[in-house]
C-alpha cells in the first residue's frame, strides 16, 4: 500500500551554493565524463524489516501501533488515511493503475474491502502507516575528502505496521537531481547500511558514510551518524551481545527504542537482518546503453564505484550475472540511441536503470510512478514476508531456549507460546501469503524473481516444517500423559474391582444400620470413606508398578517366580528393587 503525499520540497541541489569552499570541492574523476555520465534523477528507498517486541505479553494480539496514539507519542508519527479513504473526487488515475495491478486477494491485503453500502462504511486493511514530517533532507558527506557532501531532498519517512504480525518496516524515500554516477554508486553502498562491520585505518566505519546527517527544514541539523565511534559499538555487543545501531537510524526510529538497550521505552525493537538495509533505486540517464557491463553489476549489487571500469567481483562468479539478475523485458540493446529500461535484481537490491527520453518516463510500465506504487509495493511485500519468517524462526528459537524439560510450569509456558506461533503462521498463512501478486506480466516476473533470490519460499517451508516438528512434539507429550492417565486409572479401577465384586455379591449387606440414627450412619460411611481414600491414592501411588505386575501376570510364557518378584517389586523401593 503506497500513501503519495506531496512531496515536502522540490528539486535537490549540490552544497556547492550554500558551502564552504571546504565543503564544495568536487573531484575531477567524480564530474560528468563518458565514463561517468551524469544521472539525470535518482531516487533511493530504503526498507528496514524490524522485530517488535510484546507490549502485553498476555495478549494475543499486540497492536504496536495504537500505543503511539495511546500514549501521545504521535508528536513525531502520524497516522496516514490512504487515498480510498478520503474524498472520491480526488481518487486520481494512478491511484486506479496501482489498485487493479494486484489480485484481489492482494488488493484486500493492502487497501482493505469496502462493503459497497455507502462511503465510510469499510473494512479496515491490515496496514496501517505512520510518517514523520520533521525530517526534510540528508546530507551525505562521503568517505572520498575530495567528493563534496551532497543534499538529497526527503520525499516521504513511513512506518508500516501489519495486524497480528510483530513486525514494523521503516520506508525512507530520497532523491536528487543531477548527480555523477559514481556518487550515485557511493550512495546506493553507503548510505543503506545500520551500522559498520569494520573501520578503516582512519578510524571511518568500512563501507559507510563519513557522515549522515537529517536535516529541517530551515537547515538545521536534527541528528547525525556516528560510525566512527568504534568504542561504542564494541562495548554495545560485549553487553548486549547484540548490534547497536547508528545514532541517526536510532533517531528516525524514535519513540521506538532498541530491545538490547538501557533506554527506557514502551514499545521496543530487535533487529531481524543484517546491517545492510534492503532498498530500491531509480537511476534516469540521457543514453544507459553508454553504461558498462561493470556499471551494471555495481548498480544491481550495490557494489564500490571503481574509476578502473573492472569487474567487482571474478569472472567466474559473474558468468551467468545477466541471466540471473537482469530482467529486460523494455531493454533494446538494438537500438543505443533509445535503449529503454532495465530491471536489476538481486533480492536486497532492485535498480531500474531508464532512458529519460519522454517516451520512457512517460509510459507506466518503466516510468516513475509505477516504481514508486506498484514496484514499491510489490518490494515490501516479499521483504515482509521474509522477515516475518525469519520474526518466526525468532520466537521459536527463544521459546527453545527458555525450555526446561524437567520443569512443569516451564514445559506449560512452551506449550502456550508453541500453540501461539502455530496460530500466528496460520493466520499469516491464510492472510499475507501469495505466490503470485498480480497477473500483469513484469509486475508478476519481478515478484518472482524477487523472492527467488530471497530465497523466502524455502525460508516458508522451513519454518512450517519447525512448526509441525514442534506440534508434533506437543501431540505427542499429550498423547503420552493421556496414556500414563489411563494406564493409572485401569489399575485403581482394577483394584477397586475386588472389592466392590466382594462387597455387591448377591447384594450382600455386610451392615445392617439402614434404620440407625444418622450420626451412626454418618460415623460408618466416614470409617469407609477415608481407608478407601487412602488405599485408592495409594493405588495411584503404586499404578505405574501395579501395572507391570499386571502386565507380568498376563504373560502366559512368565514363570511363576518371576510374577512374584514382580509382585515384591511394587512394594520395594527404588533402592531395594532388582537390577
Amino acid at each position: 500500500m503506497t500513501i503519495d503525499l506531496e512531496e515536502q520540497s522540490v528539486g535537490s541541489r549540490r552544497l556547492t551554493e550554500q558551502s564552504p569552499p571546504s565543503e564544495a570541492r568536487v573531484e575531477s574523476s567524480s564530474l560528468s565524463s563518458p565514463h561517468n555520465p551524469t544521472v539525470r534523477h535518482f531516487r533511493q528507498i530504503v526498507l528496514w524489516p524490524l522485530q517488535l517486541m510484546p507490549v502485553q505479553h498476555d495478549e494475543p494480539v499486540q497492536k504496536h501501533c495504537d500505543y503511539i496514539q495511546a500514549h501521545g507519542l504521535t508528536s513525531l508519527w502520524r497516522e496516514v488515511e490512504d487515498e480510498f479513504t478520503g474524498d472520491p473526487a480526488l481518487f486520481q488515475e494512478r491511484h486506479y493503475s496501482e489498485f487493479i495491478t494486484f489480485l484481489p486477494s492482494v488488493q484486500r491485503f493492502l487497501y482493505g474491502e469496502g462493503t459497497g453500502r455507502g462511503t465510510g462504511v469499510n473494512q479496515e486493511s491490515p496496514i496501517r502507516v505512520f510518517r514523520r514530517s520533521d525530517v526534510a533532507q540528508v546530507r551525505m558527506t562521503y568517505a572520498d575528502p575530495g567528493v563534496a557532501p551532497v543534499i538529497f531532498d526527503v520525499a516521504h519517512i513511513d512506518l508500516y505496521f501489519f495486524y497480528d504480525i510483530d513486525l514494523v518496516i521503516l520506508a525512507m524515500e530520497i532523491y536528487a537531481d543531477d548527480l555523477p554516477l559514481s556518487c550515485v554508486k557511493d550512495t546506493m553502498l553507503r548510505f543503506p547500511r545500520g551500522y559498520p562491520t569494520y573501520w578503516e585505518p582512519e578510524g571511518q566505519g568500512g563501507h559507510c558514510l563519513k557522515k549522515a546527517e537529517w536535516l529541517a527544514k530551515d537547515g538545521t541539523v536534527l541528528s547525525s551518524s556516528d560510525y566512527e565511534d568504534k568504542s561504542k559499538y564494541l562495548s554495545f555487543v560485549c553487553r548486549y551481545r547484540a548490534p547497536c545501531i547508528a545514532s541517526h537510524w536510532e533517531f528516525l526510529l524514535e519513540p521506538l527504542v532498541l530491545h538490547h538497550s538501557a533506554k527506557p521505552g514502551l514499545i521496543r525493537y530487535r533487529q531481524i537482518e543484517s546491517h545492510l538495509l534492503p532498498f530500491m533505486a531509480y537511476l534516469t540517464l540521457d543514453n544507459p546503453a553508454a553504461l558498462t557491463r561493470a556499471d551494471f553489476i555495481r548498480l544491481g549489487l550495490a557494489a564500490p564505484p571503481d574509476p578502473s571500469d573492472a569487474l567487482p567481483y571474478s569472472e567466474g562468479h559473474l558468468r551467468d550475472f545477466e541471466h540471473r539478475f537482469f530482467y529486460d523485458r523494455y531493454w533494446t540493446e538494438k537500438d543505443p540511441g533509445r535503449p529503454g529500461t532495465r530491471f536489476i535484481c538481486s533480492g536486497r537490491v532492485f535498480t531500474e536503470v531508464s532512458d529519460c527520453s519522454n517516451r520512457f518516463l512517460a509510459t507506466r510500465k518503466t516510468g516513475l510512478e509505477q516504481f514508486r506504487h506498484e514496484y514499491f509495493v510489490l518490494f515490501l511485500i516479499a521483504h515482509f514476508h521474509k522477515a516475518a519468517m525469519l520474526m518466526l524462526s525468532d520466537r521459536l528459537v527463544d521459546a527453545l531456549n527458555r525450555l526446561e524439560p524437567g520443569n512443569l510450569e516451564s514445559v506449560r509456558h512452551f506449550r502456550n507460546v508453541i500453540r501461539q506461533i502455530l496460530g500466528v503462521f496460520l493466520r499469516f498463512t491464510h492472510r499475507y501469503w501469495f505466490q503470485e501478486v498480480s497477473e500483469h506480466t513484469q509486475v508478476k516476473e519481478l515478484f518472482r524473481l524477487t523472492n527467488r533470490h530471497l530465497g523466502t519460499a524455502k525460508l516458508y517451508t522451513e519454518v512450517r516444517e519447525a512448526i509441525e516438528d514442534m506440534s508434533q512434539y506437543l501431540d505427542s507429550d499429550v498423547l503420552r500423559q493421556q496414556g500414563e492417565t489411563m494406564v493409572r486409572l485401569t489399575v485403581v479401577t482394577t483394584v477397586g474391582l475386588i472389592g466392590m465384586a466382594t462387597t455387591g455379591f448377591l447384594g450382600m449387606n455386610l451392615i445392617a444400620e439402614a434404620d440407625a440414627p444418622f450420626i451412626t450412619k454418618f460415623g460408618i460411611f466416614l470409617s469407609v470413606l477415608l481407608p478407601t481414600t487412602a488405599v485408592t491414592i495409594y493405588t495411584v501411588l503404586k499404578s505405574r508398578r501395579l501395572s507391570e505386575f499386571l502386565e507380568k501376570v498376563s504373560d502366559e510364557r512368565a514363570l511363576v517366580s518371576a510374577k512374584f518378584v514382580a509382585f515384591l517389586d511394587v512394594w520395594r523401593t527404588k533402592l531395594d528393587r532388582l537390577p
